[in-house]
Formats: structure tokens, C-alpha cells, sequence
């Protein structure tokens, strides 16, 4: 067994297999990934420990949960510095709407994927965002009407390809 934090084909097979079924007992991991139960648990062990692991949870079918609006907001800062780009995300790291953050290249500073009940109950949450002292010069938002296609799983075997 490696003591590094480098992946090997059986690493990379054992993630494919956790984002498929997170709840796949060990001995049924094994068996998917060719090893035996005792070397699997502590392979998995060891990508908990090193990181790769974020973490396990259930994805939510959200629209049959009831209705609901997804936005995406490309904001721009006033100023570019360290502490402007700290002073933002430590600002918007609360915010329970705001689902993910990206800096980005290109014309703006963040895109942002905020989820409200619907459009007035995002542009409550814009609203007092903008309202902050937190170095917003400008947000452009991007209402979701349909999402065709949405992957849960990265394709680590496309991602990772012997060259």
C-alpha cells in the first residue's frame, strides 16, 4: 500500500465507484473494484485521511420537492486586491441561497449559482447583498429556465487517462 497521497488506477476506481453509490457497503466495493474487503477499507481509509473524500450525502431530486428558482449571478468588484477578493467570499460564505462560487477569468470577478423560492425571493437575497459593504461595483443575473443537463459524478476515468 502507498503512503503518498498519489492515485492509482485502483484509487481513481474505488472514487468512481463511492460517487455512485456512496452507500455501497465494502465488501460490495471490493467486489466492484477487484480487490478484497480489508485492503479496500483501508484504501478508502486513506482517501478519507488524505482529503479525496469530501464527504458522503444524498442528492436531492429538488424539483420534486416543490417549485424553486436557480440563478446565476456574475459579479464584479469594485477593487482587486487580496483582501477585496477575502473580504467577498468571507461575506457570501453564510449565505444559504448561494450554492457555489467560482472566481473567474473574463469580464467579471464570481459567478455565483444561488437557489431561492423564487425570483423576488433572490432579488431579496441580491438586494442585501449589494447593500453590504463588501466591494460589489456590479451584478448580472441569469435566471435558469431549464437545466437539460446536470452530472453529479466527474468522469475520473476521462479525467485521469493514461496520456
Amino acid at each position: 500500500m502507498k503512503t503518498d497521497c498519489t492515485l492509482d488506477r485502483l484509487d481513481l476506481r474505488i472514487l468512481a465507484e463511492l460517487q455512485r453509490d456512496g452507500r455501497i457497503t465494502n465488501v460490495e466495493l471490493a467486489d466492484a473494484v477487484g480487490l478484497s474487503a480489508s485492503p479496500c477499507l483501508t484504501r478508502v481509509k486513506r482517501l478519507e485521511q488524505a482529503g479525496f473524500i469530501a464527504g458522503y450525502g444524498t442528492a436531492l431530486k429538488i424539483e420534486k420537492l416543490g417549485p424553486f428558482q436557480i440563478v446565476f449571478a456574475k459579479i464584479t468588484l469594485t477593487d482587486h486586491r487580496r483582501e477585496d477578493f477575502a473580504r467577498f467570499t468571507d461575506a457570501i460564505r453564510g449565505i444559504e441561497e448561494i450554492m457555489e462560487c467560482h472566481q473567474a477569468t473574463g469580464g467579471y470577478d464570481y459567478l455565483l449559482k444561488c437557489i431561492a423560492r423564487d425570483i423576488g425571493h433572490y432579488h431579496s437575497v441580491i438586494e442585501a447583498l449589494m447593500e453590504r459593504d463588501i466591494g460589489i461595483e456590479k451584478c448580472i443575473s441569469y435566471v435558469v429556465v431549464e437545466s437539460p443537463v446536470m452530472k453529479r459524478r466527474y468522469r475520473l476515468d476521462t479525467l485521469f487517462a493514461a496520456k
